[in-house]
């Protein structure tokens, strides 16, 4: 039995207020209210988890820094990536946090599989990987066991900003982007076909209610 699921486009938007809206849904979802997907992309930010350490940041210029309630170090978010949050019930899904990241980390290696793009997951450091290259970061926070926060796929942004941090905590990290690697050029083209695999992966079906 696959699980409905709403999913939301929500285009270019703020961080902070993204955040205080996942943080309300969060809070006030009750056991029968639909599992959502967002997809969307944020202006430059600097996000830290919650027991990231700051030494990481290397130099934020004039990005902002946030800190949020995800797990995981220091990331940046811009236009050209396209980030995936995941508002579910795992405790209704029968979804452990580990399992739910392996399941977003494998829909995220085999939509970059079907556009000719190989990657894999690295064990004890979340996120998917072109080899020694990073494309992808994972982040969840699990209130009353429903999640949120969720994926951040790199596709046509940016990535000078990365040199002023250590990406993830990990010092010299290189990362990496689908345009570079023969793979969709647009957040909507990549979003288009991570969906059917996020999906499958999740064990979810789209509704409108």
């Amino acid at each position: 039995m696959r699980h409905p699921v709403i999913i939301r486009e929500l285009g270019l938007v703020s961080y902070a207020d993204t955040l205080a809206e996942m943080q309300h849904f969060t809070a006030t979802r009750g056991a029968q209210t639909t599992d959502e997907i967002w997809l969307l992309e944020h202006p430059p930010v600097f996000t830290l988890g919650t027991n990231a350490d700051e030494t990481h940041i290397l130099n934020a210029g004039d990005t902002p820094v946030v800190r949020t309630d995800r797990g995981g170090q220091v990331t940046w978010h811009g236009p050209g990536q396209l980030v995936v949050y995941v508002l579910m019930d795992i405790r209704r899904a029968n979804l452990g946090v580990r399992d739910l990241v392996c399941r977003l980390e494998k829909s995220i290696i085999a939509t970059l599989a079907n556009v000719g793009i190989q990657a894999n997951g690295r064990d004890g450091a979340p996120g998917v990987y072109c080899g020694d290259a990073k494309i992808a970061s994972v982040g969840l926070r699990i209130r009353r066991s429903c999640s949120y926060h969720g994926v951040a796929i790199n596709v046509s942004n940016d990535l000078t900003p990365y040199a002023g941090i250590n990406p993830c905590g990990y010092e010299g990290m290189a990362v990496t982007r689908s345009s570079d690697r023969g793979g969709p050029e647009t957040v909507a083209d990549l979003a288009q076909h991570l969906l059917p695999n996020l999906l499958n992966s999740l064990n979810l079906e789209l509704t409108d209610h």
